[in-house]
């Protein structure tokens, strides 16, 4: 039985058939001599004991009845002029600090719905300190917008930003937001969102290349070959990546209230990055910002496989089997996708925003 390609496996194939047709960089660099520390002779030269080695600053944020905030913003300031470090939260409520200069440090923990909260400490040489766990207590939802715009107006400047994201420069890289803090969207800009998605040249190019594929391979052999033959393929492929585009990144967003945006990570360990590409795929920000099931996607997946069974070959059908398969399939390649989006995608994408691209 042949599978269907969504959206997302699409761009994991285009991706991947772009990497591996780069030409591999040669290394250039030699290994470095290893260098023995001379004594310059000075007696104000403080000795190799006195120096400060860098430690790490950690902790959990939490919320007062013990949740974990994922997502919370902290900010590490010190009394001196060191810069400011900034991280956030993950999806355990954990953050961290590598490389922070010995002494008395100052954190702010900001989250939206939570009123701020504050933390300081003494950080030793080389020490590892522990933030005791830091409790947000509700506050007003307020949402950092542009002064002087409303926020449906920020959001809307944000996604002209994002419909310019482009994977090579030609790639549609729509839904991926790298703000810290991105505006949520309204039922209106969910639907906009889709409909220049669906209708992007380079997605016809797309759903074109997967049926000339599949009618290399025979799939769907109900349909034929020859003009005719391909015409099918390329419908049911391009019906298939509407449906999966609507349902799941318009109409059941606006439904359920959640933004059907992947929001890149891009800090943390790899670990706490693997983790939260994969959970993105079932777990997804409201339009309140909290975080949530991904109703929308697990949804969405399924319905798009129950309503392509209405125009695949009836030899290619098996009712529910077929549906719940499809379904699976499109949740796992959602995951997959996510991962490209955190580690691979990124690189290759046009017209990233600059700045304020660390962390959901």
């Amino acid at each position: 039985m042949a599978l269907r390609f969504t959206y997302s496996q699409q761009l994991i194939v285009v991706t991947s058939i772009a990497i591996t047709s780069m030409s591999p960089c040669v290394a250039q660099d030699a290994p470095k001599r290893a260098t023995e520390q001379k004594n310059s002779g000075n007696p104000t030269d403080p000795p190799l004991s006195d120096q400060q080695a860098p430690g790490t600053v950690s902790g959990t944020v939490l919320d007062q009845s013990g949740a974990m905030v994922a997502g919370a913003r902290i900010t590490l300031t010190r009394e001196d002029q060191s810069p400011t470090q900034e991280v956030f939260s993950a999806l355990d409520g954990q953050f961290s600090f590598a490389h922070v200069d010995p002494g008395p440090f100052h954190l702010r923990i900001t989250s939206a719905g939570f009123a701020p909260q504050t933390s300081s400490g003494v950080l030793h040489s080389g020490e590892a300190y522990t933030v005791p766990e830091i409790a947000l207590a509700v506050g007003a939802n307020i949402f950092e917008v542009d002064v002087g715009l409303t926020q449906v107006e920020v959001a809307r400047e944000q996604i002209h930003d994002e419909e310019k994201q482009r994977v090579l420069g030609f790639i549609p890289n729509f839904y991926v937001s790298y703000l810290r803090n991105p505006a949520p969207l309204t039922a209106k800009q969910k639907f906009s969102l889709a409909w220049k998605q669906t209708v992007d040249p380079v997605s016809f190019l797309l759903n074109g290349a997967i049926a000339g594929g599949e009618q290399a391979l025979n799939s769907y052999s109900g349909y034929g070959q020859g003009a005719q033959g391909y015409g099918k393929r390329f419908g049911a492929s391009y019906a298939d990546f509407v449906a999966g585009t609507f349902i799941g990144g318009a109409v059941l967003p606006s439904l359920f209230r959640q933004d059907p945006r992947y929001f890149y990570k891009g800090s943390g360990s790899k670990k706490s990055r693997v983790l939260y590409a994969l959970a993105s795929s079932v777990i997804c920000k409201g339009d309140n910002r909290q975080w949530q099931a991904n109703y929308s996607n697990i949804l969405g997946s399924f319905a798009a496989g129950g309503i392509s069974n209405i125009y695949y070959p009836a030899s290619d059908r098996n009712g529910a089997g077929l549906t719940i398969e499809n379904g699976l399939i499109g949740i796992g390649a959602t995951g997959i996708a996510n991962l490209f989006q955190e580690f691979v995608v990124r690189k290759l994408t046009r017209n990233v925003p600059k700045s304020d691209s660390a962390g959901p």
